[in-house]
């Protein structure tokens, strides 16, 4: 089993949620997180004065899949959803996962993803 997290950007939250369902990825979380890369934030002008935002909002995705086919397909849909070829398009992580179980049944593993 494979744990895949995906930061992109706010604005391509719907593009990349059609993505994981058109190739019929069922289970995401999604949740709302601040930070910065290479960017370093950005300057905004508020009532007149320069104000240094240093961490930039974002949109981090979470999903398990079964296989390294599985992985390959999510990252994929998530990359060519998510791009736009500026600085902050985000990152996508993946690694290995030792257990999964499902609270309700006590299914484990692959039987808990299903």
């Amino acid at each position: 089993m494979i744990k895949i997290e995906a930061i992109v950007r706010e604005d391509k939250l719907d593009e990349v949620i059609q993505a994981l369902t058109d190739i019929e990825i069922n289970g995401i979380s999604v949740s709302q997180v601040m930070g910065h890369g290479v960017q370093k934030g950005y300057t905004e002008l508020v009532r007149g004065q320069e104000v240094i935002v240093n961490l930039v909002p974002k949109i981090k995705f979470e999903i398990v899949v079964s296989s390294e086919e599985w992985e390959k397909k999510t990252i994929e849909a998530i990359q060519k959803s998510a791009y736009t070829g500026e600085v902050g398009d985000g990152k996508i992580f993946s690694y290995d996962l030792r257990s999964v179980l499902r609270i309700r049944t006590l299914d484990k593993d692959y039987d808990a993803l299903n």
